[in-house]
């Protein structure tokens, strides 16, 4: 899978360089209309086709409106293979990343999906087009708004907030079918083995910022068995997962 993290890389810079005369997305101009946004959507959808292969991701994508997920000084880059910073020194994630996050759960369309990291929301948007439900813990409380915001004005009844410390997960609303971590700890919190059904899949980023690997497990008798890795870099999880052992 090496291959496939520079590729994206490598796509993120010509989506970047073909986005406007003189190779710059972020040249002032008026805001991209809907139709602009809906047809760059197109085009990285056919740029993911390369290495995504789970149509319902690729649809999935293809629907969201990523541009309502980031910030106004960054609506020209907003379909761009790249992360983007959304403030608080978070970032919402490469459309790349999102999609192989979600095609390595791989949900039939009833799950229930735990995510860890709200963010901007455009992943918990990925999943409620993709799962039965999500809930979605962020620790930011001010992150956490403004994405309820965006997915209630865009119409996502299936996704279901809390502010917490993701750590803990949401062990109200467990055991879940699947679950998404977007930050990434020195190694999988243990409360989050527990919420994870037997035959479960993880998929969760670990290590230090510049040495993290995003790894995907299935649960099998109770522990986590590694299916796939990729070479990552995500924020760091804070809160309780920078004290744990």
């Amino acid at each position: 899978m090496e291959s496939c993290a520079v590729r994206a890389v490598m796509i993120g810079l010509l989506v970047c360089l073909a986005g406007c005369p003189g190779g710059s997305l972020c040249r002032a101009g008026p805001p991209p209309d809907e139709e602009t946004q809906a047809a760059r959507r197109a085009k990285l959808v056919r740029i993911l086709e390369k290495d995504i292969t789970d149509k319902r991701v690729l649809g999935a994508i293809s629907r969201v409106p990523r541009h309502r997920f980031v910030t106004e000084n960054r609506l020209h880059q907003a379909y761009a293979n790249h992360p983007l910073p959304i403030g608080l020194e978070q970032t919402i994630s490469q459309p790349y990343i999102v999609a192989y996050m979600t095609q390595a759960l791989k949900l039939a369309g009833k799950e229930k999906v735990l995510e860890v990291g709200t963010g901007s929301g455009y992943q918990a948007a990925v999943l409620a087009e993709t799962a039965g439900s999500v809930y979605s813990v962020e620790i930011l409380p001010e992150l956490s708004a403004r994405a309820g915001k965006v997915l209630r004005n865009i119409g996502y009844k299936n996704v279901f907030l809390k502010v917490g410390d993701g750590y803990d997960g949401w062990p109200q609303q467990a055991p879940f079918d699947a679950i998404m971590v977007t930050a990434a700890p020195l190694k999988v919190p243990a409360p989050l083995v527990a919420q994870l059904k037997e035959g479960g899949r993880m998929s969760i980023p670990l290590g230090e910022a510049w040495d993290q690997v995003l790894v995907t497990y299935v649960k099998r008798q109770g522990r986590l068995v590694k299916v796939d890795s990729l070479p990552v870099r995500f924020v760091p999880m804070t809160g309780k997962a920078l004290r744990s052992d």
